[in-house]
């Protein structure tokens, strides 16, 4: 079994702004890795040098875990899916696909994917099983 630990942005972005989950990621057990896709998302809103290397400075962000080209194709398929069975336009299904790369990045490695996107994070888990914790 795994022991890796995913933060997703919503806890980081959270925790940059309040220090909310300080204590509970210094207490995790595991291997804290960020997902590609994180640091993307963190990057697309650090706008000045400083937001740069705070972002570079988080837990985990040295050691990157990617989405496969698999998890790229899933996650079209699963996005299909969502849209067929829930009818969300596409703006929606377009905010949900960074979501799905990080959920199945984390499932490919067996991680356990921690977020504060509770209702994004289970649709995505009733489609595609993974470790999921939401604080």
């Amino acid at each position: 079994m795994s022991n890796v630990v995913l933060l997703d942005s919503s806890v980081l972005i959270a925790n940059l702004r309040t220090g909310c989950f300080s204590d509970r990621i210094a207490a995790l057990a595991g291997r804290l890795r960020m997902s590609s896709v994180v640091r993307a998302e963190l990057l697309r809103g650090a706008l000045s040098a400083a937001d740069r290397k705070i972002v570079a400075g988080l837990p985990g962000s040295h050691l990157l875990l990617t989405p496969t080209e698999k998890n790229w194709v899933e996650s079209g398929e699963i996005l299909a899916d969502i849209q067929r069975d829930k009818g969300y336009d596409k703006k929606k299904i377009r905010d949900l696909h960074f979501d799905v790369l990080i959920a199945l990045t984390a499932r490919a490695r067996g991680a356990r994917l921690i977020t504060s996107n509770r209702a994004d994070f289970a649709l995505i888990c009733g489609y595609r099983e993974f470790k999921l914790e939401v604080w």
